[in-house]
């Protein structure tokens, strides 16, 4: 049982090393379709979490309070990851002439 464990959580660090040097090497053009694509992961991780919460049978109260949270924080990874990439579009839109230069020209 504590070897499975100890796999597991070698297993967690090194994908978070590996994650950590593909992402450094991505150029800064191409993080927002990146991100996108994993918004829409992690909605489907959030639907499969619902899934798994509708079919557990009798489920204790620590069980339940477990999958609760794990599904707020899915949900707030995939509304706040919406919201940044959001943002990052809006940094490539060009800036609308305010309205006093209009009224000049």
């Amino acid at each position: 049982m504590y070897t499975e464990l100890l796999a597991n959580i070698a297993i967690l660090v090194l994908s978070g090393f590996v994650g950590f040097a593909v992402i450094s090497k991505v150029p800064n053009t191409l993080h927002t379709p990146l991100m996108s694509g994993t918004n829409a992961i992690h909605g489907i991780v959030v639907l499969g979490a619902l899934v798994v919460l509708g079919k557990v049978e009798d489920p204790s109260i620590g069980i339940q309070i477990i999958l609760f949270v794990a599904l707020v924080f899915g949900t707030l990874n995939v509304v706040g990851g919406f919201l940044v990439t959001d943002r990052m579009l809006g940094m490539f839109k060009g800036k609308k002439p305010a309205a006093s230069e209009k009224a000049g020209q």
